[in-house]
């Protein structure tokens, strides 16, 4: 557990390089990918986690904290009973990202999360770093979410482990702009959302966006029928984003201020 925000951070960089270099030689569409855009996400990374750190000063405040508190104090329902630690593992992962998941698609729903949420879709372009453009309201939020979860199910702190490098893997590789052969995209979509699957997510036209949901499993967009197969305008011609902006959230500032517009 001591070197467990290592293992996290060479995996997360690690990913990030690779799927970046990818994007850049076989991009799947053109992309803008200017200093000012690419600062801005960077810049959501950094208040992201000193919002988190703020506020574990109070709190356990990440998933793994919460695990190793509620294993400490035998709260939830895996410190009642004893499993299999492969079984434990994949309820984590099935659960979770399911979790997630709803919470994904309430995000939508609910207007005043929507205006927190869409901070992430008005990316002007779609690639690797907007997998890493959220307000920091939202991920305190999600982590709050994640937390309560954990507290009732009282998974153990290696498996939340597993699930957030694979919650935030596969969030890099279904954003990432890479051409997958088509075949290989229609068998990975069984198991992985796959990029062109996701960025549909990201459309300007209000039926679309409210699809495809899933970061890691697709599963639950086929049985909750929110699922699409493809963009109305394909893949290469697809607008992203809101269909109000314009390129203003390329700066910062004006980014994060966009919770509290009223469009």
């Amino acid at each position: 557990m001591e070197h467990e925000a290592t293992l996290r951070l060479s995996i997360f960089f690690g990913l990030f390089i690779t799927l970046a270099a990818i994007e850049h030689f076989v991009p799947r569409r053109s992309s803008q990918r200017h200093a000012q855009r690419w600062t801005t996400n960077w810049l959501f990374v950094i208040i992201d986690t000193l919002t988190l750190r703020t506020l574990a000063i109070f709190l356990p405040f990440a998933a793994v904290l919460a695990a190793l508190d509620a294993s400490k104090r035998s709260w939830g329902l895996m410190n009642a009973i004893e499993l299999p630690s492969w079984v434990e593992l994949l309820g984590v992962i099935l659960i979770f990202d399911f979790a997630i998941w709803l919470q994904h698609l309430i995000s939508h729903k609910i207007p005043i999360l929507w205006r927190i949420h869409r901070v992430h879709h008005s990316d002007v372009s779609f690639d690797i770093t907007t997998a890493i453009r959220f307000h920091p309201i939202e991920i305190a939020l999600s982590m709050i979410f994640k937390i309560g979860l954990v507290y009732i199910l009282g998974p153990a702190a290696w498996a939340i482990i597993v699930f957030e490098i694979l919650l935030n893997g596969s969030a890099m590789f279904n954003h990432a702009n890479i051409a997958l052969p088509q075949r290989l995209d229609q068998a990975l979509r069984w198991i992985l959302v796959t990029p062109d699957m996701h960025r549909i997510h990201h459309s300007v036209y209000r039926d679309e966006h409210d699809t495809n949901y899933g970061f890691a499993l697709p599963w639950w967009d086929h049985i909750f029928g929110t699922y699409t197969k493809a963009p109305k305008e394909g893949h290469k011609e697809m607008q992203v984003g809101l269909q109000w902006q314009d390129t203003r959230p390329t700066r910062f500032l004006w980014s994060l201020a966009i919770p509290f517009f009223r469009k």
